[in-house]
């Protein structure tokens, strides 16, 4: 939802967003979710509409607005909570429509993705959770919820305001000016036995949304620890940037919780490679694996080159062994790479992968039927085998970037599969490489806080 932003809403809505426009709805047949997919589903040329029922009860519609059609209503129908109705642009609906149906991030959000499911306000959802193929919801300290009720304690004039017609609806520059009275437009238009007041939601007040908290480019830099120079560029990458919660002329400004979020992220992408990172004899920054293959080979090399010299005699002038060292560095290097290139390497990665998961789930599986014969109440695990940890390590020393999907694979197959907590497997993967990784513990517990999901770390305040 943080790149998605509704332009307006529609007047029949129950939680207005702030700042935005009401367009007459009376059109739009809001009980009746298969109508309004009908009012454009093969109405013409491009229009288009969906409905679909929601996983815990209601329901969700879509049609593109045969009188603008450069635009598309949104209704999201929640049995509890009532109706949100928006207007987006035509090219955004099917992302609003995936973010309702299987985002799990709520239903209504507001300040670049902040998101109510009803009962809490999360941040925008941004550090990836592999066990649950979703992303780790992080609740917003000392949230309240703003309703319409709130807000109208203080009276509008509804005679400021009006109500936007569809046909010749532009989206505004900015935020309406006065949109307090727009509100109170809104709220006379109300049907009776329409939603409470103090029911509607509007806006969310947490301390870290203060505009004087907000953060701009340098402090997320600092915040991720990173070189301002190697942040996204705010033009072209503004998708790999975090979702921003005020846009000002000078930039887009964050709050600290979300640019700590990003920069979480940021790190469990990038810190494994660089953690596992070593300098080839070439002065390059190489996986260590790959460092270690090129050195084990260029010293079987030179010492190949070496023997052949010596089976000729000394009749022959000889390199110098700096010379042979150099020769054998350039013949080992291909060779150590394809050993585990990911497109065409001798070793398939991929089958690497999926081998280390089947073995890790084996044991976990005869801990869990042990767990069933004994009638235990709890499945106590026992540590994975060390071969299996040689082979775990072989794979992430030479591809550390991928150690995120390893982990994150293993943590959900046990959870689907065996009803395993991911916290608990967390703590076997920390425990068995402790044991046998070739790794230090130091680096073992940096690669795991990096590259585990954060529902298989430790409990932290």
């Amino acid at each position: 939802m943080s790149l998605i932003h509704p332009v307006a809403n529609g007047l029949r809505t129950d939680h207005p967003i702030p700042g935005l426009v009401f367009i007459n709805d009376e059109r739009l047949p809001l009980d009746n979710p298969d109508a309004i997919e009908r009012t454009g589903r093969n109405q013409g040329e491009g229009l288009w509409g969906r409905t679909d029922p929601l996983p815990d009860g209601g329901w969700v519609a879509f049609t593109t607005e045969p009188k603008n059609r450069a635009f598309a209503w949104a209704v999201h129908h929640h049995p509890e909570h009532g109706r949100t109705v928006l207007l987006v642009r035509d090219a955004d609906w099917s992302s609003l429509h995936h973010d309702w149906m299987y985002g799990r991030n709520g239903f209504l959000y507001r300040h670049g993705g902040y998101w109510w499911d009803g009962s809490t306000w999360h941040r925008p959802s941004q550090v990836a959770d592999r066990a649950f193929e979703s992303y780790d919801a992080r609740p917003v300290r000392d949230a309240l919820t703003v309703t319409a009720a709130d807000l109208l304690a203080r009276p509008g004039t509804a005679g400021n305001a009006r109500v936007a017609k569809i046909a010749e609806f532009t989206v505004p520059e900015g935020p309406l000016p006065r949109w307090h009275d727009h509100l109170a437009l809104w709220a006379a238009s109300r049907r009776p036995g329409s939603r409470p007041l103090d029911r509607c939601v509007v806006d969310l007040l947490a301390p870290e949304l203060d505009p004087v908290e907000l953060v701009g480019r340098a402090a997320l830099a600092q915040i991720a620890e990173i070189d301002a120079q190697d942040l996204p560029h705010e033009k072209y990458g503004r998708k790999d940037l975090p979702p921003p919660q005020a846009e000002t002329e000078a930039g887009p400004l964050w709050s600290k919780p979300v640019a700590r979020d990003w920069a979480e992220q940021y790190h469990r992408v990038n810190g494994p490679e660089a953690l596992l990172s070593g300098r080839s004899a070439f002065g390059t920054d190489q996986p260590l694996g790959l460092v270690a293959d090129h050195n084990h080979l260029t010293k079987v090399i030179a010492d190949s080159l070496q023997d052949a010299e010596d089976r000729r005699g000394k009749s022959r002038l000889r390199p110098g062994a700096s010379q042979r060292e150099e020769l054998a560095a350039h013949l080992a290097w291909w060779p150590a790479v394809t050993l585990s290139d990911s497109t065409d390497g001798l070793i398939p990665l991929t089958a690497l992968r999926t081998t280390l998961v089947e073995a890790v789930i084996g044991g976990l599986a005869e801990d869990a039927a042990r767990a069933r014969k004994y009638q235990e109440t709890t499945v106590s695990l026992g540590d994975i085998r060390k071969d299996v940890v040689k082979l775990i390590d072989w794979y992430i020393l030479r591809a550390p970037a991928r150690t995120p999907a390893l982990f994150g694979e293993i943590c959900l197959t046990a959870r689907l599969n065996l009803g395993l907590d991911p916290r608990d497997v967390g703590a076997l993967l920390r425990r068995s490489l402790h044991l046998d990784s070739q790794l230090d513990g130091e680096t073992v517990d940096a690669l795991l806080d990096l590259a585990l999901p954060p529902s298989a770390t430790p409990a932290t305040d």
